[in-house]
């Protein structure tokens, strides 16, 4: 970002932190694999609005799913044997996780029933899932990341067909894919590839395939990388930074505009969604603490498919 002048600093405040009633004592198989010796009480991820303007997020160390009211109420909405991370919500209401233990599941919000929706493709199961982006056309987009990095990139991206029920994969040579978000077309994906540190640009041909694929931008290194991705509706890319406690803002010419700083202590910035009133509130959150911050921008974010 050196050939660019220095992007505009936006501040942040705590919308809501996770409340103490549901700390846990790190008792996890998923906190032993990922964070050995520390106590972690949570780890949100996957945050995702409904059109009443609740909040759904996801704890992956203790397979949780969480409804936050717009008044900040949190509701325990299911608890089961999994690792959610991404999560989206379909036309219908159901929702959709990137489950890195299962595949990806389903939930439906008012019973709090969870079921298998893909598990595996033909007789191979997943790397582990982490993010999943649903596409105007109904088509679902789902990063498999599992432990792949720049000493293995082997990640994949897929896209699933609810009408023919065919499953794609678009890319098995990825360094780490995470988060995902079209462009406004939708004529490309842009992916986090967290180990690589870098956006990928997937320009999607009439055929559903890809080709061309290309580095979008960079970040500056660090001890993690990109994470979560949204879109505003002026094509400006926002990324999670999970090593630098920060959200940093691209126009669609991957030119750097804004640094959103996160006002807690913890830097595990993973993932964000627009909401509020006017969809032009950022809820990002902050995993090592259990937060939520916010703050009010220029422009709304892109329409997600269930408001479209």
């Amino acid at each position: 970002m050196s050939l660019f002048n220095p992007p505009m600093e936006i501040s942040t405040r705590v919308f809501t932190q996770i409340p103490e009633k549901y700390w846990k004592d790190g008792n996890s198989d998923w906190v032993r694999a990922n964070k050995p010796g520390q106590k972690v009480t949570s780890f949100l991820e996957g945050p995702s609005f409904d059109l009443e303007g609740n909040l759904y997020i996801t704890d992956i160390p203790y397979g949780r799913i969480f409804k936050i009211t717009p008044s900040g109420e949190w509701l325990l909405i299911a608890e089961y044997d999994g690792w959610p991370n991404g999560l989206k919500i379909h036309s219908d209401g159901m929702i959709y996780i990137a489950d890195y233990k299962n595949g990806i599941m389903k939930l439906d919000p008012k019973s709090g029933m969870i079921s298998p929706f893909l598990t595996h493709r033909k007789s191979e199961g997943f790397k582990g899932v982490n993010d999943l982006f649903f596409a105007k056309n109904g088509k679902l987009y789902f990063t498999d990341q599992g432990q792949t990095g720049m000493h293995d990139p082997t990640g994949r991206v897929f896209c699933y067909d609810f009408e023919s029920d065919q499953l794609d994969c678009l890319i098995n040579n990825a360094p780490s894919p995470n988060g995902l978000v079209m462009d406004m077309e939708e004529k490309a994906l842009f992916v986090a590839m967290t180990r690589g540190n870098a956006i990928w640009r997937l320009p999607l041909l009439k055929d559903g395939s890809t080709s061309k694929v290309g580095i979008f931008t960079s970040l500056a290194g660090g001890i993690s990388g990109a994470d979560g991705l949204a879109l505003d509706n002026q094509s400006n890319l926002y990324v999670c930074d999970a090593g630098h406690a920060c959200v940093w803002v691209f126009n669609k010419y991957a030119e750097p505009l804004y640094r959103i700083k996160a006002c807690t202590s913890g830097r595990t910035i993973t993932n964000l969604a627009f909401g509020g009133k006017k969809n032009n509130q950022l809820f990002i959150i902050d995993s090592s603490t259990g937060s939520i911050l916010t703050t009010e921008l220029e422009h709304p974010g892109k329409p997600m498919f269930l408001h479209s």
